[in-house]
């Protein structure tokens, strides 16, 4: 066994290049955090050969004198922190006083750099020299050949382009965090993105684009030690991958599982299936309420109160994506003349609640009563459907006109023209009263005849072990036989369900996950299907009242703009939209 001796400082320096310089990218994110402690507002990025020849970033921030030059690229120094109080409170994006160091130990590293009110600049090389430079302001940092002296390293970056687009990633994720901060980004001498200051909204459109910003909710909570602000994307905007989801803590870019899971379960209730969710969201805390010296890259943190955070952004993000339908109002809507013909609506405010103990009855059924005896008015717009319906303070979704080949619901609003995706819509409006029934005590429903089911042993093992569950959920279960169990009763909203198919997809998760997580999905997943079946379907004709009380549940509703599977229940057509497609006006 060979003794124990220190390792030189080059080898420390390049064993810490390896937590640190991953790649290109890595410098990237290292060089930019440098920049904006610096108080830069205007940053240039310049790479060659995918930043692997060369990477230099340019910034008009405090620069550095000429005593400090050698220490920027000295291990361990920096002027973010002297004290353990002062780790615990960093604000800062780097704080280490490590990174230059590691970079330099790998690459050919050039700094440059003026300090404010200084007459002239001051510039080291990669062998230490410190010699006077020209330069207006801020400082530059050229980083030339990286891993020139550890061949080995080298053989594991990829293709140029492939670490171009890491070098991306990185510079518009630190862009997306500081929307006030011009950036420009050059590669091989051709200008590919160019980001003046701006707001949150200017920046997130000109990185994610219009189709996003079209779709995104914006997401605001306060809460006086935490701040939850951003955008979330409505499920119509969402994506095969997590390539758009973004999240910050303190302007710095995280991946935190804690985070992760609750932003995905705020979307919940409305994206199922393999689909992913997109948003920008930006975490605001105390810094002594985070800990973010747990990584050497700092992509990951900690809380100190992570239950407290994760509910906090989980109830945030489901609120913005659940707020009651809203309508744009249309320019041209207020200005409109009344037309001849056009009567005020005979439709009632007032809508009766479904029957949800049938959860597979026809909805509408309920409406026909306040159809029986329609006024003079309303019996002249259901004889002539073809008629508008329009009234001074009508509701956002207005009122029905008429129905498309079974399948879409054509309503007139302010704006201009609406269409609704029946089935869809009602999906939405059964899952959510499905939903509130089940906040209190199930239902039950005892059966006639108990229906006795074959199972495993594992089976009938579960369903002891999770006997409380079950009853929770509305389930009688019993030992019928040594693989046998007896169900005496189940859940009212599912007794048209297949009992034996039911309970056996229920044990099987709880098998595979912790009880407190599998009844609420379970839950969720059993309503949504329930709603999916007991909603109107296609081909069903419909009369104008019972269009109306669709239109006014989507209205009450939360989260109507979508169904359970995330797609969209309705879509505007405003008066300006249409008068282009029929070229009015030109």
């Amino acid at each position: 066994m060979p003794s124990i001796r220190l390792l030189h400082d080059p080898l420390i320096s390049q064993i810490a290049a390896g937590e640190v310089v991953e790649r290109p990218a890595s410098v990237l994110k290292e060089l930019l955090e440098n920049s904006l402690d610096a108080g830069s507002r205007d940053i240039r990025v310049q790479l060659e050969a995918g930043g692997v020849k060369r990477l230099r970033v340019a910034d008009d921030g405090c620069g550095m004198p000429r005593e400090d030059l050698p220490l920027a690229l000295a291990r361990h120094a920096t002027s973010k922190i002297a004290s353990l109080d002062d780790l615990e409170s960093v604000s800062t994006m780097g704080f280490r006083g490590e990174a230059l160091a590691s970079i330099a130990s790998v690459a050919r590293v050039t700094v440059t750099s003026r300090e404010a009110g200084s007459t002239h600049a001051w510039r080291i090389d990669h062998e230490g020299r410190v010699e006077p430079a020209a330069l207006d302001a801020g400082t530059v940092v050229d980083v030339a050949d990286l891993y020139y002296n550890t061949p080995a390293r080298r053989k594991f970056l990829r293709t140029e382009q492939t670490e171009y687009g890491h070098c991306d990633d990185v510079f518009g994720r630190i862009a997306l965090s500081m929307p006030a901060v011009a950036f420009q980004l050059s590669h091989n001498g051709r200008l590919m993105q160019r980001l003046p200051a701006t707001d949150m909204a200017g920046r997130v459109r000109a990185l994610l684009g219009d189709e996003f910003m079209q779709h995104a909710r914006v997401v605001d909570a306060d809460a006086g030690a935490i701040r939850v602000r951003g955008f979330a994307a409505q499920p119509a905007f969402s994506r095969a991958g997590r390539d758009a989801q973004y999240c910050f803590v303190n302007g710095r870019f995280v991946r935190d599982r804690l985070l992760a899971h609750a932003l995905r379960e705020a979307y919940a209730d409305v994206l199922h299936g393999a689909r992913h969710p997109a948003y920008v969201v930006f975490i605001e805390v105390e810094p002594r309420a985070v800990d973010v010296n747990v990584h050497p890259a700092k992509t990951e943190v900690r809380f100190r109160d992570s239950r407290a955070v994760h509910q906090f952004v989980f109830h945030a993000v489901e609120r913005a994506l659940a707020p009651a339908v809203q309508v744009p109002a249309s320019p041209a809507a207020d200005a409109a003349p009344a037309q001849p013909g056009i009567v005020a609506s005979p439709w009632p405010a007032r809508q009766q609640a479904m029957n949800v103990e049938q959860p597979l009855a026809r909805y509408f059924d309920f409406v026909r009563q306040d159809a029986a005896a329609p006024s003079a008015a309303g019996a002249a717009v259901m004889q002539r459907p073809d008629l508008p319906v329009q009234e001074e303070g009508a509701p956002p979704l207005g009122f029905a006109i008429a129905q498309l080949h079974g399948v879409y619901v054509l309503a007139q609003n302010a704006g201009g023209l609406v269409l609704v995706d029946m089935h869809a819509a009602h999906e939405r409006i059964l899952y959510e009263q499905l939903k509130k029934l089940l906040d209190g005590e199930p239902a039950v429903q005892r059966l006639l005849i108990p229906a006795v089911l074959a199972l495993g042993s594992g089976e009938v093992a579960t369903a002891f072990e999770y006997a409380d569950v079950l009853e929770k959920l509305g389930f009688d279960v019993g030992q019928a036989g040594p693989q046998e169990l007896m169900v005496r009763a189940v859940p009212a909203l599912l007794a048209r369900a297949d009992t034996g198919a039911l309970l056996r997809a229920l044990l099987e998760e709880l098998r595979e996950a912790p009880a407190s997580q599998v009844v609420e999905r379970r839950r969720n997943e059993l309503l949504a299907t329930m709603a999916c079946h007991g909603a109107v379907r296609a081909n069903r004709l419909l009369t104008l009242p019972e269009m109306n009380a669709l239109l006014r549940d989507m209205e009450a509703c939360e989260r109507a703009d979508q169904c359970n599977h995330g797609r969209p229940t309705w879509v505007q057509l405003s008066m300006a939209e249409l008068d282009r497609l029929f070229m009015r006006g030109r």
